[in-house]
């Protein structure tokens, strides 16, 4: 069955029971509104730790032309 005979079948249906069919597939999908964790949130979140390390002189800079050589060789 597809997604338009479900929706015809559905709206068929007196609007009590078209609200608790509603609400039951509403509450299927969990929050809507999360976001799941992603490879954002990792890239975010050791941007954010590089920070904190070069504000406290754990690290020092390098210049993206000496990361770039650190790279080549």
């Amino acid at each position: 069955m597809s997604i338009d005979q479900i929706a015809a079948e559905a709206l068929r249906l007196p609007a009590q029971e078209r609200a608790i069919l509603a609400e039951s597939l509403w509450e299927s999908l969990g929050d809507p509104f999360e976001v799941p964790a992603g490879p954002e949130d990792a890239v975010a979140a050791l941007a954010l730790e590089r920070d904190r390390q070069l504000e406290a002189g754990e690290v020092q800079p390098v210049s993206h032309q000496e990361m770039m050589a650190r790279l080549r060789r």
